[in-house]
């Protein structure tokens, strides 16, 4: 850490020097603390930046819930259209797929299977949503304070959470009281390690998208088509594994991280069972990738967010 500071610092006196005439040059230099002077949002070390996001976990905390308050204080149902929007997709796949195309035919509970694909998958989506503008929505803050810019990453993914937590609720009551009847089980508890690496796996894409978004704008255009790709290709509201396909296909859909989360997530609440534990290594392996892949990649260009 002292080596990059001294670099940082050497780099900072140049500049300085060449506007300055030798007299106050010298003056200059032997005032107490210039030789500590660093530059601003320059890269620290990746374990003094990660202490840096510790000490800072209640201003991420306590951003994520303002942030989450006033999110839809525009709207006359405010946070309710976290409710409503899934529940009117719910309807309307419900209508084009199980009564019109009949492909829940051999589903014991099809409205259930659909509900937890919907709602879960939405929680992603929101993320990646928000994380690939994240930098450019954020400059105007990155430019007068000095902070880890990652902490914007998760507050977002921390916000998104508190914003869901009601939808989650109506989720497990929907299933549970629309015929034919989705109960609780002992096994609900796993949705609770089953979250905690969702997050992960949130925090990750939001990372590697939102340098993705800094270093190339127009990315933003792409993403309505990335997360339609994602939606139907992770079997969100058709049991996409049915048809019939090439197995490469097969391959790459049932290999998809968002695919096995569903998966695991209607195995605990729709159909009572626990995800096998090739699911959990799955799942895991990409969320923990995920992360480090996109942490790095956004620790790198620290220096840069403020002036791209």
């Amino acid at each position: 850490m002292a080596s990059g500071n001294h670099r940082g610092t050497g780099i900072f006196r140049r500049s300085i020097s060449r506007r300055l005439s030798p007299e106050f040059k010298e003056e200059l230099d032997g005032l107490p603390g210039v030789a500590n002077l660093k530059r601003v949002g320059e890269r620290p070390r990746i374990g003094n930046y990660l202490a840096d996001l510790w000490d800072r976990r209640l201003f991420i905390y306590v951003g994520a819930r303002g942030e989450a308050s006033t999110s839809h204080s525009r709207d006359r149902l405010g946070l309710l259209w976290l409710i409503i929007r899934p529940l009117l997709d719910a309807v309307f796949y419900y209508v084009i797929f199980a009564l019109l195309l009949k492909v829940d035919r051999g589903m014991d509970n099809f409205i259930a299977w659909l509900l937890v694909g919907l709602f879960m998958f939405q929680f992603t989506q929101r993320s990646m949503t928000a994380g690939v503008t994240l930098i450019r929505s954020s400059k105007s803050m990155i430019r007068a304070f000095a902070f880890p810019r990652a902490s914007l990453a998760f507050a977002n993914v921390t916000r998104e959470l508190l914003l869901a937590v009601p939808s989650f609720v109506t989720m497990l009551l929907l299933i549970a009281l629309i015929p034919p009847h989705a109960w609780p089980t002992g096994l609900m508890f796993l949705m609770v390690p089953m979250l905690a690496v969702q997050l992960l796996l949130n925090l990750g894409l939001v990372l590697f998208l939102a340098r993705l978004g800094a270093m190339l704008p127009d990315f933003a255009r792409l993403m309505s088509f990335i997360q339609r790709v994602l939606f139907y290709g992770s079997g969100v509201i058709i049991p996409i594994t049915r048809f019939d396909m090439p197995q490469w296909v097969e391959a790459v859909i049932t290999s998809n991280p968002l695919f096995v989360m569903l998966e695991m997530y209607r195995s605990i609440l729709v159909y009572g069972e626990a995800p096998p534990a090739g699911d959990w290594l799955h799942f895991l392996a990409w969320a923990v990738g995920a992360f480090l892949v996109g942490f790095v990649v956004f620790w790198w260009a620290e220096e840069s967010y403020g002036r791209e």
